[in-house]
């Protein structure tokens, strides 16, 4: 293991470089040959000098890390290394786990959105990830704020297994708001990383962990995306992949869905429901049961929950297609003070989702 991390800490090496000095040698042979490093390292890393001078430290660290409990250190050649995220080109070839390695081998369904998704998105998301992990299917995201938190969470309320791949070091979480929900993730599945501990937040780490979050897959839903979006890069990195994409379709006027409006023409799969997903899965893992059972259980309502005539006839004036506040003072003939505080009221009970520019739209609840 030891020579595994010096490995990794080989700076300019990368998973490429990693990855083609293994299929010609190990890394014991790496550092007790550095003749054969220099011949096969990267042309970004001097290898053959960092092999005579290894950062020891860094692979204390790391050991040490790894000496706490639920902590784990997983090498490509390791029984546990998750087989789908092998199959990629340059697999990460060290992982660092907390929680259940085990449940890496689980089949996973990876879930990507909007950072900022409208409130339907986020509910959307949370019901998808309460569904799919009643039916077997391990819910994978990214820890991020917005449709990750909301998949990790729907997976949890669901009492499922949920797994978290982050771009840092272990030893930290972030966002830092999202350290409660790490903790219950640790407890319910795992979060895991390619970055020993550590690493801080880099803007280029992002894309590697994108890349595991499909990788460990057999697909991914895209909930609610704008058209330049990281998003839709882990969808094309699962396109490449060879693994399912699946997208859900939402209105023109939204920005949100377009995103997965030009996933849908490039070939994925449009799905309504999380049955769509299981029914095209089942046939590629064999074990998944859909969910018949009752939806995820709703947060607390703010406002009123019977509402009268007034309330009644606003949201009649409002559709799933957004609408702007001025439009519906027109149509319902109520005072814009008035509007006003009903559209906070019915967002706050769920009953319409703000959107940017002043528009809102229904969310879907009765």
């Amino acid at each position: 293991m030891a020579y595994w991390l010096a490995l990794l800490h080989a700076p300019g090496l990368g998973s490429r470089g990693y990855n083609r000095l293994l299929k010609e040698t190990s890394p014991q042979q790496v550092f007790e040959n550095p003749g054969l490093a220099n011949k096969l390292g990267s042309v970004r890393c001097d290898l053959g000098s960092y092999i005579r001078n290894p950062d020891w430290d860094a692979v204390e660290t790391d050991q040490q890390w790894a000496e706490a409990a639920g902590h784990h250190i997983i090498t490509l050649e390791d029984p546990l290394y998750p087989a789908l995220l092998a199959e990629i080109d340059d697999p990460p070839p060290v992982l660092f786990v907390v929680g259940d390695p085990a449940c890496l081998a689980l089949p996973q369904l990876a879930m990507v959105g909007s950072r900022n998704p409208s409130a339907s998105g986020r509910q959307t998301a949370r019901d998808f990830a309460f569904h799919l992990a009643r039916s077997g299917l391990a819910v994978t995201s990214g820890l991020a704020i917005g449709v990750d938190c909301a998949s990790h969470e729907g997976a949890l309320e669901a009492n499922g297994i949920t797994i978290a791949v982050t771009g840092t070091g272990l030893d930290r979480v972030y966002p830092a708001r999202h350290h409660e929900l790490a903790h219950r993730i640790r407890d319910n599945g795992a979060l895991i990383s390619e970055f020993p501990p550590g690493t801080p937040v880099l803007p280029g780490n992002f894309p590697r962990r994108n890349c595991i979050i499909s990788g460990l897959s057999a697909g991914t839903l895209v909930v609610e995306a704008a058209l330049k979006s990281g998003s839709l890069i882990t969808a094309r990195l699962a396109s490449e992949q060879g693994r399912e994409v699946f997208a859900i379709p939402g209105s023109i006027h939204n920005p949100l869905a377009r995103g997965c409006h030009q996933l849908i023409r490039q070939g994925a799969k449009l799905v309504e429901s999380s049955e769509d997903i299981i029914e095209e899965l089942s046939p590629l893992l064999g074990t998944l049961i859909p969910d018949t059972g009752e939806t995820p259980p709703r947060k607390p309502d703010s406002a009123p929950r019977q509402l009268d005539d007034e309330y009644l006839q606003l949201l009649g004036n409002i559709g799933f297609d957004p609408i702007h506040a001025d439009q519906l003072i027109e149509r319902s003939g109520l005072p814009p003070e008035t509007v006003s505080s009903m559209l906070l009221l019915l967002e706050l009970e769920g009953y319409v989702s703000s959107l940017s520019g002043g528009r809102f739209c229904l969310t879907g609840k009765n």
